[in-house]
């Protein structure tokens, strides 16, 4: 265990270190100390708000498996929870405009700490409950928090060509490093500590008050232009006028979907799969071992959108392939274990 603790960590610095060296004198853009200081209030409540998120990834399945429930009301859950986000995502970005993108942050904080509440009972009811409620937190994170940036960089007068230094350092810190810390935090809760599978939803909420105390003390309200405010039906009109007048961009809707799927299906089945007779295995560790080679394929991709030379379409058809192969692993790993007849192929 401690030699994988090492690993994650020096992968990790490894990261950071090329990241870190492989930046030129065009990557530094002179700012002021008004929009560091904007800045860094954004990336720690964003990095805070990311936390809350992450840690409790790992432990869901296994969370609800220790209360007694099986794959399929396991997978009902979590459908509950997908179709929520789903449903929510639709019109949370409209409410938000309306109603305040603060306001729709702190909302954010209410509903991810309540789900979390829920993760302490095990009635089959309040888990649902839970699920819903996260599924509408999940809509309001990555609707409300980026709406509200955008806003208020351009409402306190910086530079257009700062926003991306906020939005990079954002995901470099919300989707990395504080994904990959979330899930060595979470392992050493449940596993070290021995604080049960509940503990990293408790150590979330913590994590999403500290953010709303600080949003509701050094944030402002900021809203969308009303003139540009369309009802919900024009909204799903107009999108679908664009789906229909370029194939294009239903053919790219479609291949995102299904990638999606294929995702959630393996976020769905990945622990099921490594523990199938219930072994104990460091959830923590493996989802930060997830995230690191996450972020590893963010680095990766940034390095080849910047190449002219590189198409997207050429690449991207590896990125499948690999993706199927990875997939097709556990599959031929589960027929070479389970068949009594030897096979060449494994």
């Amino acid at each position: 265990m401690e030699l994988f603790f090492y690993l994650v960590f020096g992968g990790l610095a490894a990261v950071v270190a090329v990241l870190e060296l492989s930046k030129n004198n065009k990557d530094r853009i002179n700012t002021s100390s008004l929009f560091n200081s904007f800045k860094n209030n954004y990336l720690l409540i964003y990095s805070l708000m990311m936390a809350g998120d992450w840690l409790q990834g790992p432990y869901v399945y296994y969370l609800y498996s220790t209360y007694g429930y099986g794959k399929g009301e396991i997978g009902q859950l979590f459908i509950a929870g997908f179709g929520s986000s789903m449903l929510f995502g639709t019109i949370v970005g409209s409410l938000a405009d309306k109603q305040g993108r603060k306001r729709a942050c702190v909302t954010y904080c209410i509903t991810y700490i309540a789900s979390c509440i829920t993760k302490h009972s095990p009635q089959y009811r309040v888990l649902m409950l839970g699920r819903i409620l996260g599924g509408i937190a999940t809509s309001l994170l990555f609707s409300a928090f980026e709406s509200w940036l955008v806003a208020e960089h351009f409402k306190r007068g910086f530079d257009q060509q700062w926003l991306s230094l906020t939005f990079s350092k954002a995901i470099f810190l919300g989707n990395g490093l504080v994904a990959i810390f979330s899930g060595l935090f979470g392992n050493v809760l449940v596993d070290t500590l021995a604080l049960g599978p509940v503990a990293p939803f408790d150590a979330a909420a913590g994590f999403l008050t500290i953010g709303m105390i600080v949003i509701l003390s050094t944030w402002t309200e900021n809203y969308g232009d009303a003139s540009e405010n369309k009802s919900l039906l024009a909204q799903f009109r107009g999108a679908a006028v664009a789906i229909a007048s370029d194939e294009k961009i239903a053919l790219l809707g479609a291949i995102q979907s299904l990638f999606e799927g294929s995702m959630y299906t393996f976020v769905f089945l990945w622990t099921p799969a490594l523990s199938p007779n219930d072994e104990e295995i460091p959830h923590g560790f493996i989802f930060a071992t997830f995230m690191l080679s996450s972020m590893l394929g963010s680095s990766l991709a940034s390095k080849l959108m910047a190449r002219s030379s590189f198409r997207v379409e050429s690449y991207m058809q590896i990125v499948f392939a690999v993706s199927s192969a990875s997939l097709l692993l556990p599959i031929l790993t589960t027929v070479c274990y389970s068949s009594n007849i030897p096979s060449p192929t494994c």
